[in-house]
């Protein structure tokens, strides 16, 4: 140890002796291994300071590790000799350490089965390389299955044969955490049996309400690892932070993910540029360390975020354009743009942007036509309707589908010989009638406006609503959603929303903070130009829905969200899509109940009064109006002879 501490002391004279003795001993406890590190480290003590790619004990490159991790800026991390990536290095190749992707890369041969290049797991008969996918599926290796008598790999043998995974004989016992009868292993800490779901769970704990992994106590009660231990000598100290919260002396799982995260973001100096410092700084003190770890071995994230931090490509959304698009890279830009790292924009328009010049016609004048069509009406209608607002799913849905029933239309009277200036009221019939036909109103009106056509395309007007009002089953849904407290507090408040104030999906999914206004003990919700006082007990419930909230989005999202229903993005609201399921699983039928609900509100509220509270267009309330057939001569006297009641359950 003292051969050890007189090198390392040597190489950066800032570490103390006491620091240099926790690194090593963290690393390894045997004599033997840490007489090898001494002679290892006294015929070569370059490898300290860049070398480490030379270094034949693989003790050296972790001892590196530990040091560099405990601030020193003395000692280097050594650099992939084969792509100069600075990484954690691994087995040799070619008498040098390298990564481990160029290690496997290095490694690979082309497999004499399947013929994919990749690392050989082992050979066949004729000492040919076989991956290791090959190697499982062997028939070879397989036997028949004492349990479920299949074909599969041994997993383990007894005395009535071999049993594959799934029948593997498991002693079953009761989890001291969760309470479940399940496959237990012994708890280091507390002696007691605990299960793998326990033994991986992260939860607040119930004493110090600090977000840490479970190590006592239960289910409804969870206990970190000092809560549950509170001796610090029964604790190993992480060499890197020093905190106390762990049975070996590897680096905590905090340190370690900080380790990924600067060989991923930062430059070949190991700085973290500054449009990625916002990034680093969520991700490395995420409160779940072990999903930031398992999001960060994903391949596609990791070439970005590598090329993101060495500079080799630019932080904008037209670099992340090129690569396609797929779940994790969608998924990785909403966490560049939550965490200020990169400018949010309207995803939803950028791909109608993006599907609009990808439309692909053998007429040049046709493409040019449903171009035209689609930038300068469709896209700039929605952009008008929005305005600052970002555009829905279900509005880009419709763009798109206006825009293919325009490309079949086109198609239809192309067959037929005609363009769209010959063809005639006749045959616009004939389409109609046709088994093809698909709603191409919003197109031929456009064209008829524009000069381009002469066809009248009919308009069919809304005469009320086509299905039953059944208010009994809505008040009756109602209550239920108010008493029940096994219901979760976002699915009840939505679907109160519906039931009581007529809102469309849509619009609650994007209800924000903002919209929740509390002033002299009372409760509003904006859904239109004038807030609605909340009764009791639906005040209640939105207040706690404002304290409970959290979205599915692991990464990325800091608690600042602005929306009342949080989705599975970063920054980005539940869909509608995801709402109205499971409202549809809960037994309620968003549709017709806003429409039961809007029918009864227009027949006792006049329409610029619904208009005004309810956030709907005033023709959309005149309509429903005259549906209901309302009378509102005597409103004012009727609303002052009605009884004031401040709790819905009183109706």
């Amino acid at each position: 140890m003292q051969t050890i501490v007189a090198v390392v002391t040597a190489a950066d004279p800032d570490l103390s002796a006491e620091t240099i003795t926790e690194a090593v001993v963290a690393i390894t406890t045997r004599a033997s291994q840490q007489r090898q590190l001494a002679w290892a480290l006294f015929d070569r003590p370059e490898l300290l300071t860049g070398e480490g790619a030379d270094a034949g004990l693989p003790a050296v490159l972790r001892l590196i590790e530990v040091l560099c991790q405990t601030g020193s800026t003395a000692i280097v991390r050594p650099a992939c000799p084969r792509c100069g990536r600075v990484a954690l290095l691994g087995p040799l190749v070619e008498g040098r350490r390298a990564c481990t992707k160029c290690s496997v890369q290095a490694r690979s041969q082309l497999c004499a089965r399947c013929g994919v290049l990749r690392q050989p797991a082992s050979r066949d008969k004729n000492g040919g390389p076989l991956c290791s996918y090959c190697l499982v599926k062997d028939p070879a290796n397989h036997e028949t299955c004492v349990g479920c008598g299949r074909m599969r790999p041994v997993h383990k043998r007894s005395g009535e044969g071999p049993a594959c995974y799934a029948c593997r004989a498991r002693t079953t016992t009761t989890c001291a955490v969760c309470g479940r009868s399940t496959y237990c292993t012994i708890s280091k800490t507390t002696n007691e049996p605990r299960c793998r779901a326990c033994r991986d769970r992260w939860a607040r704990c119930s004493a110090c309400r600090s977000m840490r992994q479970v190590r006592g106590g239960t289910a409804s009660a969870p206990l970190c690892a000092s809560c549950t231990q509170p001796d610090p000598l029964f604790w190993r100290a992480c060499p890197c932070c020093g905190q106390r919260a762990q049975l070996n002396g590897r680096p905590c799982v905090h340190c370690e993910l900080r380790r990924r995260l600067r060989e991923l973001l930062g430059d070949d100096s190991g700085a973290i540029r500054q449009e990625l410092q916002g990034l680093y700084d969520n991700l490395a003190n995420y409160e779940r360390p072990h999903t930031v770890i398992s999001w960060l071995e994903h391949s596609a994230v990791i070439e970005v975020l590598f090329d993101l931090g060495a500079g080799k490509r630019l932080l904008t959304h037209a670099a992340l354009d090129e690569l396609g698009d797929s779940k994790p890279l969608r998924h990785l830009r909403s966490v560049l743009v939550a965490t200020g790292a990169l400018a949010a924009r309207d995803e939803q328009v950028a791909e109608l942007e993006a599907f609009i010049a990808a439309i692909e016609r053998d007429d040049s004048a046709e493409r040019q036509l449903l171009q035209r069509y689609a930038l300068w009406h469709q896209l700039r209608r929605l952009r008008q309707r929005n305005g600052e607002r970002p555009a829905t799913s279900q509005q880009a849905g419709l763009v798109r589908a206006n825009v293919r029933a325009a490309a079949t239309f086109l198609d239809w009277i192309t067959a037929r010989g005609l363009t769209l200036s010959s063809a005639r009221q006749g045959d616009l019939d004939a389409w109609l009638t046709s088994s093809k036909q698909r709603p191409a109103g919003s197109f031929v009106r456009w064209a008829a406006r524009e000069k381009l056509t002469t066809l009248r395309y009919p308009t069919a007007r809304w005469g009320g609503p086509t299905r039953p009002i059944d208010a009994e089953s809505r008040w009756k849904q109602a209550r239920w959603l108010l008493r029940d407290d096994t219901v979760k507090v976002e699915e009840r408040v939505a679907g109160l929303l519906v039931l009581l104030y007529a809102q469309r999906i849509t619009t609650i999914s994007r209800l924000t903070l903002v919209d929740v206004e509390t002033s002299h003990g009372h409760v509003q919700l904006r859904l239109g130009d004038e807030p609605v006082r909340l009764p009791a007990p639906l005040d209640a419930l939105v207040l706690d829905l404002v304290a409970r909230r959290r979205g599915q989005a692991a990464l990325g999202d800091d608690g600042r969200s602005i929306w009342l229903f949080p989705g599975g993005r970063p920054g980005q609201p539940l869909s509608a899509e995801r709402l109205g399921r499971r409202l549809s699983l809960l037994g309620l039928q968003p549709g017709q109940a806003r429409s039961s609900a809007l029918f009864q509100l227009a027949t006792d509220l006049p329409a610029a009064v619904l208009a005004r509270m309810l956030g709907i267009s005033i023709g959309a309330a005149v309509q429903w109006q005259r549906a209901c057939s309302g009378d509102w001569v005597s409103y004012a006297a009727d609303y002052s002879r009605r009884p004031i009641t401040t709790d819905i359950r009183e109706l």
